[in-house]
């Protein structure tokens, strides 16, 4: 894993300071992910960039804070560039069409970068991103928090172990039903609307995560009126007929279910696979074995432990979420969109 070169200046690197963490992006993920870093003990939260003023107090002011702990001091700026010097870590929380708007400018000012999932909206443009943190020593990481799920982590390691013999097949599925609204985001294509790029990156990186780089991608999939892409099934192909099967959607609400399947065994994940609590672990000649775990704040705790891990180890990415499977993700997803006729600039 490639190493930071140098920390910038302001760098709160005494393990005895706190990380100084500010978000670019006021919305209801931006929400949940910062009142998780509440729950962070060496983590902090004190700057906010948002183009109003009111609308960046406004969200310093609704964080969800922990029982018993006092709100933070917030500072609110309205430039990106003011902030930089203020902060450790940028989370990058706004419509992923302008994710670079912000990315490139803290890697090159040295600051490390939590990206909201999808990193981009095209390959190239997320080469762009991992080349400026390789350049400028700095840390990356997109935020595919689903990672980090302690189950998540347990299967990987059950696959590892190889408990479940050889797989030979992953399938996993999100999909829910939004209707059509040409207004908001997730349907508007100058932000990066569609299913693919705001649903699509959890199945393509847990397939990924546990097959590695398919041999080959298939994708069917439909369009809203506007041409945004609304629904989705990818194959993977693997040699040897291993397969994987990714599906999401915004046109109907699907099972939200994953399953590992194994010479020796599976596992199911037979509910709410991006934040799961429980999954059975099936066994030939073996009683199944459910596996159970609790769930830290809203879920995104773990991931934000490992970008505070990694940033005071001097790290430029993680080895759980490192920046070639993050190109790997965005090579199959823009291959997938220019399948469906889906171009974005």
């Amino acid at each position: 894993m490639a190493m930071n070169r140098g920390l910038p200046a302001t760098f709160s690197a005494d393990l005895e300071h706190p990380l100084r963490w500010g978000v670019i992006g006021t919305g209801s993920i931006a929400h949940t992910v910062m009142s998780d870093l509440l729950l962070v003990p060496d983590a902090e939260m004190v700057a906010v960039c948002s183009r109003s003023a009111d609308r960046g107090a406004a969200f310093a002011g609704g964080l969800d804070l922990p029982r018993g702990a006092r709100r933070p001091t917030v500072a609110v700026f309205e430039r990106l560039a003011d902030m930089l010097p203020e902060i450790d870590v940028l989370y990058v929380a706004t419509p992923h069409g302008v994710h670079h708007e912000a990315v490139i400018p803290a890697l090159e000012s040295g600051t490390a970068v939590l990206a909201e999932k999808a990193l981009t909206v095209h390959y190239r443009q997320a080469q762009t991103m991992v080349d400026a943190a390789r350049s400028n020593g700095a840390f990356l990481m997109e935020a595919i928090w689903t990672r980090f799920n302690p189950l998540h982590v347990r299967l990987r390691e059950l696959v590892a172990q190889g408990v479940l013999g050889e797989i030979r097949s992953v399938s996993d599925d999100f999909s829910f039903r939004f209707p059509y609204d040409p207004g908001h985001r997730l349907y508007d294509p100058a932000l990066g609307g569609g299913g693919l790029l705001d649903l699509g990156p959890y199945p393509v990186s847990f397939i990924q995560s546990l097959l590695g780089d398919p041999d080959s991608v298939d994708v069917a999939g439909s369009l809203a009126a506007n041409r945004v892409d609304d629904s989705a099934t990818l194959m993977f192909r693997y040699a040897d007929g291993i397969t994987g099967v990714g599906t999401c959607s915004m046109r109907a609400e699907g099972p939200n279910t994953a399953c590992v399947v194994g010479t020796l065994g599976r596992v199911e994940i037979e509910a709410n696979a991006l934040r799961p609590t429980r999954m059975t672990l099936y066994r030939d000649d073996l009683e199944p074995e459910e596996l159970t775990t609790s769930i830290e704040g809203s879920g995104y705790v773990p991931q934000l432990r490992e970008v505070q891990s990694r940033v005071r180890a001097g790290d430029i990415e993680s080895p759980v979420m490192p920046h070639r499977d993050s190109l790997s993700i965005m090579r199959i997803l823009t291959g997938a969109l220019s399948a469906l006729g889906v171009h974005h600039p």
